[in-house]
């Protein structure tokens, strides 16, 4: 696992600053402390830190060809490797290393742009063919890898692993994007390919950029979720079938010349995937997790029920729910705005694990793919009312319900029927938005300042999951929701979440649950299998029953989950009233400022529970006080 950074020059072949490059590469050591490179050529200049994984002798970058007219950085792991390499030394190539580097600039050289159809894995690369005059960039399927870029007014072309490396370039576009801000306190982060700059973008996932000199740049997605496919339903032969995929994925990322271990946090998919490592390993897997004081936040049990029954190393270590120290810390790892308060603990776990193992393997993926999320269940339920009352009743009845009903935020779902009405009375794609937003509509419209409202030129964050929810080629709800989900949640949050925690502690996470043809296997099973009556992720925990215990499979899903409401009105008080009567946020003109008030002090009474906005008022005041250590009025000015 690596970072890799670079400048182009897409008008001519102004000489690229290796001091400045240096700085860029440097930034992004903690990617790769093990290693770094540059290459510095007209017009173009790369640079790469790496975290040396397989082939430690041999795999230094960037890398090159034979004849070094191509130039190439990569991060990620491409795990059938072996087969692609087999593939080319058939068709005449001969390899000077053993790592999976080296398919990549043979691939490219044997089948162009359409070399990412032939790669199974985690990756972001940037590739410099000297001879085409050409710069290809590329991103995983899934969107496990990052990858950001930045085209200036000057015509150079910025592009890193992480914002950190673009930030060193003095012509960084520094200005915030409005459009941003509105998304971030929607969703709680900034889904792709938006960055919180208005200059700077994120790949998409599962696309490419091909950029020639004085031409055109070329986006391109090469792969998508097919939905709309003949259904598996019988559940014997879906779980034989899923047992039989995971194992492979998993064995795939066991590949390693370095200690390897996995996340361990006593839920159903991370359980699942130690007890497939166990059967799979000749010697006990090293696990970890992180246990809390208080028993509404902690899974620990549950975690040592599966070492102590597959004999794992297991290591745990007990953090105080009410430790804030990472709080600043966020900004810096995360480089924008980032809303997900359980990068706290995913920090902490990383950091442990980082302790004793460089490559760790993960959970992730398991509620996307086998709908696991209770959102899920609501939208079919939601969905099925739906169908039974015609618009013209559906419309003003459900919204005359909502208006009436009382909003009790401290309630069970099934007693938050304000929730549901107001769902009712929307169309399916913004009802699911409203099911994932963090803030409602009304609270972002006090929030808001006349003049970042201005800016935003009536856009709202519903417009994203409306766009995907019609891409997907299926008319059922339940698959479109996953659709969404794939598109804006997954590389959005769980995977910048994972991706930022583990490499900031120089450790890289595979995640078997995400490999590409399980999910496309997954597109093709009924929804029954998926969502039965209300057991989520049914034909997952079905497959596991041999593995894991009933009551790890089928106890209330929990997660890493932290308790906001009490830390604001106790030690988080004094820290949250000093960001909304701050320089920061004021200096932006973005927030109303009695409206911030309101929303401390209805929270420390206890009148309503606002910890969620909070933490993000939180997260945005720290960003732009640590930012460059530049001033907001600053920001907004460049």
């Amino acid at each position: 696992m690596c970072g890799l950074t670079g400048i182009f020059d897409t008008r001519g072949q102004r000489e690229i600053d290796s001091d400045i490059l240096t700085r860029m590469t440097n930034a992004i050591r903690h990617r790769g402390p093990d290693g770094e490179g540059t290459y510095v050529a007209p017009g173009i200049g790369l640079g790469h830190r790496r975290l040396s994984i397989i082939d430690i002798a041999g795999g230094a970058q960037p890398m090159y060809n034979a004849d070094r007219s191509v130039a190439l950085v990569y991060n990620g792991e491409i795990y059938n490797f072996p087969d692609i390499k087999n593939e080319l030394e058939r068709l005449g190539y001969r390899f000077r290393t053993h790592c999976d580097t080296e398919i990549i600039l043979h691939g490219w050289e044997e089948w162009g742009e359409t070399c990412v159809d032939k790669f199974s894995g985690m990756f972001a690369f940037v590739l410099w063919d000297s001879r085409k005059d050409t710069l290809f960039l590329a991103r995983d399927r899934l969107g496990k890898k990052p990858l950001y870029y930045s085209i200036l007014p000057n015509g150079l072309m910025l592009f890193g692993s992480e914002i950190k490396a673009l930030r060193q370039h003095p012509d960084f576009p520094h200005k915030i994007d409005p459009h941003a801000v509105e998304e971030f306190f929607a969703y709680g982060y900034i889904p792709d390919p938006r960055s919180i700059y208005a200059g700077v973008q994120k790949l998409l996932p599962a696309h490419t950029l091909t950029v020639r000199r004085r031409g055109p740049a070329r986006l391109k997605c090469y792969w998508d979720l097919k939905l709309n496919q003949p259904r598996v339903s019988d559940p014997d032969e879906a779980a034989h079938d899923l047992i039989e995929r995971l194992t492979e994925a998993t064995r795939l990322r066991l590949i390693s010349d370095v200690p390897l271990g996995a996340f361990l946090s006593g839920g159903v998919d991370s359980s699942g995937i130690v007890a497939l490592m166990s059967g799979l390993s000749n010697e006990p897997v090293n696990t970890f997790s992180i246990s809390f004081g208080d028993k509404a936040f902690d899974e620990s049990e549950y975690a040592q029920h599966i070492a102590d029954r597959y004999h794992t190393n297991h290591i745990s270590r007990e953090v105080d729910p009410n430790e804030f120290s990472l709080i600043d810390k966020l900004t810096e790892v995360y480089d924008e705005p980032f809303g997900d308060a359980s990068a706290l603990p995913t920090y902490r776990v990383c950091a442990l694990a980082r302790t004793r193992v460089t490559v760790c393997l993960s959970g992730d993926g398991g509620d996307e793919l086998f709908a696991g999320y209770r959102r899920y269940l609501w939208q079919q339920k939601e969905a099925q009312l739906r169908a039974i009352f015609p618009d013209a009743l559906r419309r003003p009845f459900f919204t005359l319900a909502g208006r009436l009903y009382p909003k009790l935020d401290w309630a069970p779902r099934m007693f938050r029927a304000k929730n549901t009405f107001q769902e009712l009375a929307m169309d399916e794609d913004l009802a699911f938005f409203h099911s994932v937003s963090i803030t409602s509509d009304a609270v972002r419209q006090r929030l808001f300042s006349e003049k970042l409202k201005s800016e935003l030129q009536g856009y709202h964050a519903s417009e994203l999951i409306t766009r995907h929810m019609r891409a997907a080629d299926t008319d059922d709800p339940l698959l479109r929701a996953q659709y969404a989900d794939m598109k804006t949640w997954l590389p959005g949050d769980i995977l910048t979440k994972v991706d930022r925690a583990s490499m900031a502690n120089s450790l890289e996470v595979r995640a078997p649950l995400l490999d590409h043809r399980l999910a496309e296997w997954s597109a093709t099973l009924d929804r029954n299998l998926k969502l039965h009556g209300t057991t989520g992720k049914y034909v997952l925990k079905r497959a596991l029953e041999p593995f894991v215990p009933n009551d790890i499979l089928y106890r209330p899903k929990q997660g890493f989950s932290m308790p906001l409401a009490i830390w604001f009105r106790g030690p988080l008080r004094q820290k949250i009233r000093s960001a909304v009567n701050g320089p920061a946020l004021a200096q932006t003109g973005f927030f109303d400022p009695q409206t911030l008030d309101r929303l401390v002090s209805d929270h420390e009474v206890g009148a309503r529970d606002h910890s969620s906005i909070l933490w993000l008022l939180l997260m945005f005041d720290s960003f732009l006080r640590a930012e460059s250590g530049q001033s907001a009025q600053k920001l907004l000015s460049a």
